[in-house]
């Protein structure tokens, strides 16, 4: 059975939570902070209620927030509810600051600590699973290089990758800016016979056009003005290895025909040279553009496109990838807290609603930034959206601007009124009311604060 431990110097109190929920949990009793640490250490319990004046300090709350802070220390990750009485809201806010899970206020109704301890538990059971996906993830970093996500999409990603690495076809990856297009030829450029050899990546839409072809074949010298020595060029760096062509939708008309010359031939000629030059190279390409629109446009040439996307790997943008937002999240929270050695426990949940609703036009380059503007910006253990850059109310998926407006109005309408009604039938109780609209009290509470909404 899953384990709670119940720190509260009250024996009534012991007495009656070990009656009203010993059945359901293996029940850990404490009556100070001492024998609540030893209990701690040895048995690790999930999910822990502690009540702040604990002795030797009754009257004050030094000696529960030592204990919360320990725990903490020891299982960052323990879901610690803190029980105070009517004039301690602000130590209970305190507590949450520290990294408690949740607050609850004397007089103790059994019926609804039940509810808060069952959500901790459910909780902790959520976040297990997710590092234990975190962890698989991880594992597989290697062989993908960086490349993460359990979509099926992604795993359809994964599984052709594989497919294709061990021959020499030549590969075109589709996606927008930001999906992980470069990480895709880098993984397959790894996991190939080729992996020994350079892989040579090169941006097309990023060098100007008068100096592209000398920049991907080379130069001989006097070639142009300028030119004082012979230079070889990336298409050269690539022998034995990979040449990467990024942003590919963006080469000249005139550079298509040479590089077809080359996929065809396995030969170049450097700029101002005549001698043919023999390269091994495979080519993976990439793009954000509309190919099949470019081509009947008479922007890309028909043959160099059959050429080049012999195996076709489509990335799909963040926004579409579901849980994969929060997974990459935290990879990526965890990355930078242990670089910038911050201890981050995660984010608020009205964090995740802003991350879960926004569109990440720059995708997953977009998060990952982020988070580490996040992780070097918070003040305190938890990550809230003014620490992600978010402002305002949480921005919906968008089809236009009008729309979304409608839509973002909409929702914020509908949320007011659903807290609250909530608030009313419960005559202000705010567990009752959490509980009602299925949500936790810190969410709760953070929704009460972003409408101005007073209990």
């Amino acid at each position: 059975m899953e384990k709670l431990l119940i720190v509260d110097d009250n024996e009534d109190i012991r007495r009656q939570l070990r009656w009203g929920i010993g059945k359901e949990y293996t029940l850990l009793l404490a009556a100070d902070g001492a024998e609540a640490l030893e209990l701690f250490r040895k048995q690790r319990p999930q999910v822990v209620t502690l009540d702040l004046g604990l002795p030797p300090h009754e009257d004050s709350s030094e000696e529960g927030f030592r204990c919360l802070g320990e725990m903490l220390r020891i299982a960052p990750d323990v879901k610690v509810i803190v029980i105070t009485g009517n004039e301690g809201r602000e130590n209970a806010v305190r507590a949450v600051q520290m990294g408690a899970y949740d607050f609850y206020q004397k007089p103790i109704d059994l019926n609804e600590l039940k509810v808060i301890i069952k959500r901790a538990f459910h909780l902790q059971t959520l976040e297990d699973e997710n590092r234990r996906l975190q962890n698989a993830l991880e594992g597989r970093e290697g062989e993908m290089k960086g490349i993460l996500g359990q979509c099926s999409e992604m795993q359809q990603v994964f599984s052709t990758i594989r497919k294709v690495a061990a021959s020499d076809i030549s590969v075109l990856v589709f996606g927008e800016s930001g999906t992980g297009k470069e990480l895709v030829a880098r993984a397959i450029h790894t996991m190939s016979l080729r992996k020994d050899g350079p892989f040579i990546p090169i941006n097309c839409g990023a060098i100007p056009e008068n100096l592209l072809e000398a920049e991907l074949f080379g130069h001989e010298k006097g070639a142009f003005t300028g030119a004082l020595a012979r230079v070889q060029g990336k298409v050269e760096y690539a022998h034995k290895g990979t040449l990467f062509l990024d942003e590919i939708g963006e080469l000249p008309l005139n550079l298509q025909v040479k590089l077809l010359r080359f996929l065809q031939e396995k030969v170049i000629q450097r700029v101002g040279g005549r001698e043919d030059i023999a390269i091994d190279a495979r080519i993976i390409a990439a793009t954000n553009v509309d190919i099949l629109r470019a081509m009947e446009e008479g922007k890309f040439r028909e043959d160099l496109y059959y050429r080049i996307g012999v195996v076709a790997i489509t990335l799909p943008p963040l926004r579409s990838r579901g849980d994969d937002i929060m997974l990459l999240a935290n990879l990526f929270l965890k990355r930078f807290s242990n670089e910038f050695k911050r201890k981050i426990k995660g984010y608020s949940a009205t964090a995740r609603d802003y991350m879960e609703a926004y569109d990440w036009p720059g995708n997953v380059r977009e998060l990952e930034n982020k988070v580490q503007r996040a992780v070097l910006m918070s003040s305190t253990s938890v990550i809230e959206p003014d620490d992600l850059g978010f402002s305002g109310r949480p921005v919906s998926r968008k089809a236009s601007s009008a729309e979304s407006s409608t839509l973002r109005e909409a929702r914020e309408r509908v949320e007011q009124e659903m807290i609250r009604a909530a608030i009313a039938s419960s005559k202000g109780n705010i567990a009752k009311a959490s509980e009602e609209l299925g949500i936790s009290r810190p969410t709760m509470y953070d929704l009460m604060r972003k409408h101005g909404i007073n209990a």
